[in-house]
Formats: C-alpha cells, structure tokens, sequence
C-alpha cells in the first residue's frame, strides 16, 4: 500500500530514507533548481575548494529551468515545469555523495548511478508531472535568491521556498530500486510473450 510523506527541509538521511517507490512526497522549505550547467559548476567549484552560494545539505534540488519575472527588486516564477532528469544522469551520483540533497525532483526517470548513490547516500528521486509548469509555480511562495545567473535563466541556481510541493511520485527509493527500470523490464517481457503468441521473432 502506498503511503504519503511530508517533509519539511533540512530533511535528514533517516527521514529520505523512508519512502520506497511508489509513495508520494510533498516537499516544504528550501527547494533549488540545477540542471546541467548548475551540476557541473557545482562539482568543480567542490574539487576546486571554490565555495557554493548556497547549501544543498538536506534540501531538495529541483531539476527545471523556471520562467521568472522582475517585480521591482523581487523575483516571481511564473512557470516552473521539470526538465528531463537523465540528462543529469552523468553528474547526479556525484552530486549526492558530495552536496548530500535528501530529495531530486524531476521527470522521466533516472539510471543505475543515480540509484546506487541513492542507497549508498541515503536520497530519494521523484517525478513531478510534466506539463504542470503554471500548477508548480503557485505551490512556490517566495524567491529567497538566485545565484549564478550567468548560466542564464534556465541553467541558473534558483533558491525557492515552497510549501506543499507536490504530489511527487517516488520512483527511486534508498534501497536503490527504480520503478522505471521495472516498468521498463515487465513491458520488454510481456512484448516478448505476446511476440511468442503470434508467432513473430523479435
């Protein structure tokens, strides 16, 4: 049976390390946006011994590049969709056992290395409905700062404080388990005994 969890951040390794795949998540606090450029500026800056404007200990990295909107000195995310996960895939291990965030939001899935430093590290990962962008941006209370803007907007590091985030569906647990993997593995399977019925070689 699938059960729900609220945390607010900074979560602990105890506390991630609670929901197995299939439960749903809603996220309070400190909430950062990373893609790509983010992930890899971040490493660098760590094996650099550059500092990082802001801690991902605990809290919750959102992979997304917001729309935001200048109102006077205050910024406000219009619209804040996710963004692919697995192209982060190649840095997102790493990100885990160096900055320790507790939570990764995104969609469409991530891979092996990611799942292992999840279980290794004690992380979860969960998807966030694509299309949704607007929805996301109302659960989004305030933009407590944005570093790295350089990166431009989407790439930037957002620092958001949200209340409810969610619902986020646990696809990556701290047992290392990945639910799109085992969807992936039970619909090869089953093609393959439907292919065997009708006499098709695959």
């Amino acid at each position: 049976m699938m059960a729900e969890f609220k945390f607010r951040t900074p979560i602990s390794e105890a506390d991630a390390r609670k929901p197995k795949i299939g439960d749903s998540v809603y996220v309070s606090g400190l909430m950062i946006t990373a893609r790509d450029q983010a992930h890899r500026r971040a490493l660098e800056y760590v094996k650099t011994g550059k500092p990082i404007p802001v801690s991902f200990d605990g809290n919750v990295v959102f992979h997304c590049g917001p729309i935001a909107a200048k109102e006077g000195e205050k910024w406000r995310i219009v619209a804040a969709g996710p963004t692919t996960s697995t192209r982060m895939e190649s840095y997102e291990a790493e990100f885990i056992e160096r900055l320790k965030p507790r939570v990764i939001v995104g969609k469409a899935g991530m891979g092996p290395k990611t799942a292992e430093a999840a279980k290794k590290f004690g992380a979860i990962y969960c998807d966030f409905t694509g299309g949704a962008a607007v929805l996301a941006s109302q659960r989004i209370k305030a933009v407590k700062g944005v570093e790295w803007y350089d990166l431009g907007m989407p790439e930037a590091l957002w620092i958001m404080e949200v209340e409810d985030f969610g619902p986020l569906a646990v696809t990556i647990d701290s047992q290392g388990k990945n639910l799109h993997d085992i969807v992936q593995r039970s619909a090869l399977e089953k093609r393959a005994e439907i292919l065997k019925t009708l006499g098709v070689s695959p």
